[in-house]
């Protein structure tokens, strides 16, 4: 392997690559998490859509199957959070990941502990504000990444980072390969990190038929909307969320209760939960009340179309990439490929 792809990030997190599975929520399980690491990767484990009693047996079985670093990915205003890292400290996991700004007392923890902690940002002041928390790694994710996502260009953005800050930057948003990983360092960042290559993998939990989905669908297939849960999302176009895309509010609003109170039953769901987490989301993303109702159920909308295999709920998030992959490897021959790729990339540089 060339010098150059041993970065100060395969350091920090004691990895052999620098390429990171990012936390899917409903798609990173443990068979996903661990492949990744096995393979000289950083995996991480979706526990942002797990529950607390789900979320340590998970982590256990990871560690049966590798003796490897992962991470483990939480919500940074999940209501339990204190509780969840507590269970990462006392489980040994190398890395804690956040799809959003974790407080500055919850990085004090995990990183007094000995974890590494990284957030990922989809604009410069982002990663200015959480460099700031004392986080050692960000994930710069750009515009064309998948599920929630910024504005900003991939191209544009992660040097914008790279030269805010002084800690390792990973790039995302539209790799899946060594050619993009090269690109990368070139930018300046010490890896990237790919969510819809690694679902459209042999051990994600995605079933077949879903993949194929996924598979058929082109560069210009996805759409940003945030008629889901009200934060810009990168998803499939498909007719559902051309509905609710044309769904005006007093209209989306009775259609995202029913939704929100169906999936409640389908899910087990306090009432008073679905409610209780809702307002959340509405006082702290200005929300209307039919996206309170959609965020709040949003979660188990992705998860019933995804994992459930109910294709005709609509909701499949995933980054511009996808409209350039047509297989499914398994975790082991993607990295090699990916590395293989890279090495030759940088020979044919001169580098």
């Amino acid at each position: 392997m060339h010098d150059a792809l041993h970065t100060r990030l395969c350091d920090l997190f004691g990895v052999q690559y620098p390429i990171v599975q990012t936390g899917m929520g409903w798609v990173a399980g443990p068979r996903l998490t661990q492949a990744t690491s096995n393979a000289g990767g950083l995996g991480i484990l979706a526990g942002a859509t797990l529950t607390f009693e789900e979320l340590l047996p998970a982590v256990r079985e990871i560690k049966e199957r590798t003796d490897k670093p992962f991470g483990v990915n939480l919500r940074a205003d999940a209501p339990d959070i204190e509780d969840r890292a507590d269970v990462l400290i006392a489980q040994g996991v190398r890395v804690a990941s956040f799809a959003s700004p974790p407080a500055e007392r919850v990085v004090k923890k995990l990183k007094d502990a000995g974890l590494v902690v990284m957030p990922t940002v989809g604009a410069r002041r982002h990663a200015e504000k959480v460099a700031a928390l004392g986080v050692d790694a960000v994930i710069a994710q750009g515009a064309e990444g998948g599920g929630h996502t910024g504005v900003v260009p991939t191209t544009l953005l992660v040097p914008q980072v790279v030269d805010a800050v002084d800690i390792p930057v990973l790039a995302a948003g539209g790799f899946f390969d060594g050619r993009g990983l090269v690109a990368a360092l070139a930018y300046g960042a010490s890896g990237i990190a790919m969510g819809t290559r690694f679902l459209l993998t042999q051990e994600s939990r995605v079933p077949d038929d879903v993949k194929s989905v996924y598979l058929d669908t082109p560069v210009t297939g996805t759409v940003v909307t945030r008629a889901i849960d009200g934060a810009p999302q990168r998803v499939i176009r498909t007719k559902v969320i051309d509905r609710l895309e044309g769904a005006g509010r007093l209209v989306a609003f009775p259609r995202a209760a029913i939704n929100a109170l169906r999936f409640r039953k389908l899910t087990g769901t306090p009432l008073r939960e679905l409610i209780r987490e809702g307002l959340s989301m509405k006082r702290s993303q200005d929300l209307t009340y039919g996206q309170m109702m959609m965020a709040a159920n949003a979660p188990m909308l992705t998860k019933a179309t995804m994992v459930d295999g109910h294709l005709e709920t609509g909701i499949l998030p995933t980054g511009m990439g996808v409209g350039v992959m047509d297989e499914l490897p398994t975790v082991a021959e993607l990295m090699e490929r990916i590395i293989e790729e890279a090495d030759a990339t940088l020979q044919r540089l001169g580098a």
